[in-house]
């Protein structure tokens, strides 16, 4: 099919399990955040599991065709792997730049960075349980998780990238074998730290990779709409990663207003096309969502693209978040009409 719909990963959580506006009025959580959650712990895992049935069920009404969990039971996209490895001490935090520059605690690397255990295959088995479409789950990357830590451990940035990713790769391939149709790693720090990127990213990226069979996808941006403000026109690193084994790249061209000739250095892989712009709480509609779709479509074949939010959706009103996704659904069956005979 032309044109599939889906959401990068995150959808927005209700009120009644987490503080949304002090959620919004800090940075992402990279240690644990529970005192965001709304539910006492006896009751926080049905609340949980009851908040995660309404974010499939808003994605399937709304139309998209690869749904995710909504990552409803994370403090952030990063914290809930990030903080469950081995190696790591989050009773004592460290501290490390965010991507706007301001010091956040961060969980210590103090040890040989392992997993230990499976950490999101149960919140697979809960999505695949409650829907009859295609399936993607999300995890943060090496480097990302690596640039959001503090090394007290290792001699070299690069080894401690490299063991994150060995660690990461197990994941993945336990998220394949227990049925996950898409795997998406986010990595928005390499658009963040570049320089560090081209040293040791993309060898990263495709450890984490290494010998994984499924679909897998990278999404790449500038950061949410609700903290990072300013957009650049264009990123300072994306051409690079052609060089890497995922099958699609997830970037976003709606807020940033992208141009979008940066693709044809992409080859053959399929671009999720962020298409929707999360700072505008104004609804689009199906005809400025096809609009921002056919600017990449001078670049790419219909068959390459994949139509998504800019980002997350965690940030958002629910009932704007679902609006922005029908539009996008629209947006899709326009297109299909279109190209149909392409």
């Amino acid at each position: 099919m032309l044109f599939p719909t889906t959401i990068v990963g995150s959808y927005p959580q209700p009120d009644w399990l987490i503080d949304r506006e002090k959620l919004a009025g800090r940075f992402p959580p990279r240690v644990r955040a529970k005192e965001l959650w709304r539910v006492a712990e006896p009751y926080l895992q049905q609340a949980m599991e009851d908040a995660t049935l309404i974010a499939i069920r808003g994605q399937e009404q709304a139309g998209l065709d690869i749904i995710t969990d909504g990552e409803i039971r994370r403090e952030s996209y990063s914290n809930r792997i990030a903080t469950a490895l081995e190696g790591i001490d989050i009773d004592n935090p460290g501290t490390a730049l965010d991507r706007s520059g301001h010091p956040n605690p961060v969980p210590r690397i103090v040890g040989k960075i392992k997993r230990a255990r499976a950490i999101e295959v149960e919140d697979l088995l809960f999505l695949k349980a409650h829907t009859t479409r295609k399936v993607k789950i999300t995890v943060p990357g090496a480097f990302t998780m690596l640039q959001q830590a503090q090394n007290d451990f290792y001699a070299s940035e690069e080894e401690a990238a490299m063991d994150y990713a060995a660690a990461l790769n197990e994941e993945i391939k336990d998220l394949f074998a227990h049925g996950a149709d898409i795997v998406q790693i986010d990595e928005p720090y390499m658009q963040a730290r570049p320089e560090k990127a081209r040293q040791y990213g993309i060898k990263a990226l495709n450890r984490a990779l290494e010998g994984v069979t499924g679909q897998t996808a990278v999404h790449i941006c500038f950061g949410y709409a609700a903290v990072i403000h300013a957009r650049p026109s264009g990123y300072d690193f994306l051409p690079e990663l052609a060089q890497c084994s995922c099958h699609q790249i997830s970037i976003e061209t709606a807020q940033s207003n992208l141009d979008c000739q940066v693709l044809e250095s992409l080859g053959n892989k399929q671009i999720m096309v962020g298409c929707l712009d999360l700072s505008d709480m104004k609804i689009e509609t199906p005809e400025v969502v096809a609009a921002r779709i056919r600017k990449a479509l001078k670049f790419i074949k219909p068959e390459q693209v994949i139509l998504a939010p800019d980002c997350g959706m965690k940030y958002l009103p629910r009932e704007v978040a679902d609006g922005k996704l029908h539009a996008m659904v629209q947006a899709a069956q326009l297109l299909r009409v279109e190209y149909a005979n392409h």
